[in-house]
């Protein structure tokens, strides 16, 4: 049969391989396994937790290395059918997992090379719960709302503590900008499947992820809850600090679909095929504002779908329109600066703050001490930071291509030296009150 690669050059070869049809989950679990099994040395399958009942939530993993985090290598996530009836997520990320084996075992440098420098896990289904209920209906008679939540009818992107809140108060009052705490209790105020994920997040220092729904074609970027609340009836746009590298990675995935970036879909229309969250309708307690407020992970939401349950025989078309963007967004997660922090023994610091003048937000280094931070090409002054150390600054200049690395070495603070007079310096370079002999974009 013929398709068409990556490349955009014709082969002859074939597709028994991708899977178009509805998977219901047992059908899930065995088509992950198979992919497994075809590539079982680059593969890993884990569970992150149950839902209400008793499912798994699987997730495949791809990489060189499985089960390891390397340093300096980045984590990745796809999450599909968080809302039970948005079935074409799911779909394709059970084709997605099929085409990463396939091609790696055909040699494809590509995929080769990006599952040697990238960690990368797909949860194909959050909610198997209610995909059930919706696919007991199937695509001709699903409700808008049949199977949508979990099986206590809760919406999951509705379910994650409100961390929003809190960071537009800090906005004004300088607090923290990063990693937020959770609320007390949170635990029992969550769903098990919310709980499995916020902990698969503490467990796993991603940097880049994107959420697979549908009733629309759009790619969705944060904030999706709305800095005034209060103004009802009326869209407001809500921007975080890193606007503008959102709406980069919201235009990868868009201009690399088949028809998301043409604007008008499902009687709608975008400009570019992507939209601020908030500026099209606010939401709170949603899981990709809770991505950057409280892990180092960027996260967009994608709306591939007008049919929420789409006919198995669109499937195909719809991988076709969405393959390239699903391996092009994933390479997202190798632009920026990324390196270690070490102190002056060569001994990794983990929960070194990583702060780039302009931009107020931060990020963190990992357990090893490597850090990632996602930048437009541009030139910034970066600074590292950490708890009973002296910090230190570096100017750098990012390009197009691959992450620039950049690596700190952090000297012990003597005794009396005042660590509060250095985080206020910090805090000034993001405000802008402390001039700078290279100052980045803002």
């Amino acid at each position: 049969m013929l398709r068409w690669t990556l490349a955009g050059t014709l082969l002859l070869c074939a597709v028994q391989a991708i899977d178009f049809r509805h998977h219901h989950y047992e059908d899930l679990v065995r088509a992950l396994f198979a992919v497994h099994n075809e590539c079982p040395y680059v593969t890993r399958i884990y569970s992150i937790g149950r839902s209400v009942e008793g499912r798994h939530l699987h997730v495949l993993e791809f990489s060189d290395n499985p089960g390891i985090h390397e340093p300096m290598e980045p984590e990745f996530k796809y999450v599909g059918n968080m809302h039970g009836n948005e079935v074409l997520g799911r779909e394709l990320l059970i084709q997605f997992s099929q085409f990463l084996c396939e091609e790696y075992r055909a040699g494809n440098h590509r995929i080769t090379q990006l599952i040697h420098d990238t960690r990368i896990h797909i949860l194909p289904s959050m909610n198997p719960d209610g995909y059930e209920v919706a696919a007991r209906q199937g695509p001709l008679f699903n409700g808008y709302l049949t199977g949508r939540g979990n099986f206590r009818e809760v919406d999951l992107n509705r379910n994650f503590p409100d961390l929003n809140a809190l960071m537009y108060y800090q906005e004004r009052t300088e607090g923290p900008n990063h990693h937020l705490p959770l609320p007390d209790n949170w635990e029992e105020q969550v769903e098990p499947e919310t709980l499995a994920v916020i902990r698969w997040m503490q467990n796993y220092n991603f940097i880049l992820s994107a959420n697979l729904h549908g009733g629309a074609v759009v790619a969705n970027y944060p904030f999706d809850k709305s800095r005034d609340p209060r103004v009802r009836g009326k869209t407001t746009y809500s921007a975080t600090p890193d606007d503008k590298m959102f709406k980069k990675l919201a235009k990868a995935y868009s201009y690399a679909h088949s028809w998301m970036h043409k604007g008008w879909n499902c009687g709608d229309y975008f400009e570019e095929g992507i939209t601020n969250g908030a500026s099209w309708y606010s939401l709170s307690k949603g899981m990709q504002d809770f991505n950057y407020l409280y892990t180092n992970c960027f996260e967009i939401t994608l709306e591939l779908s007008c049919d929420k349950f789409p006919a198995a025989d669109a499937l195909q078309k719809e991988w076709i329109g969405n393959r390239e963007a699903l391996v092009s967004y994933l390479e997202q997660v190798h632009h920026g600066i990324k390196g270690m922090v070490y102190d002056d023994n060569n001994n990794p610091i983990s929960n070194a703050e990583i702060s780039v003048s302009g931009i107020n937000h931060d990020m963190t280094s990992g357990v090893d001490g490597d850090y990632f931070r996602l930048l437009l090409p541009g030139t910034y002054t970066v600074t590292a930071s950490a708890q009973g150390y002296l910090s230190s600054t570096s100017t750098v200049t990012v390009g197009p291509a691959e992450a620039i690395q950049l690596h700190f070495y952090l000297r012990a603070a003597p005794k009396d030296t005042n660590l509060n007079k250095s985080l206020h310096n910090k805090k000034d370079q993001h405000s802008g009150r402390t001039p700078l002999r290279n100052p980045g974009p803002r």
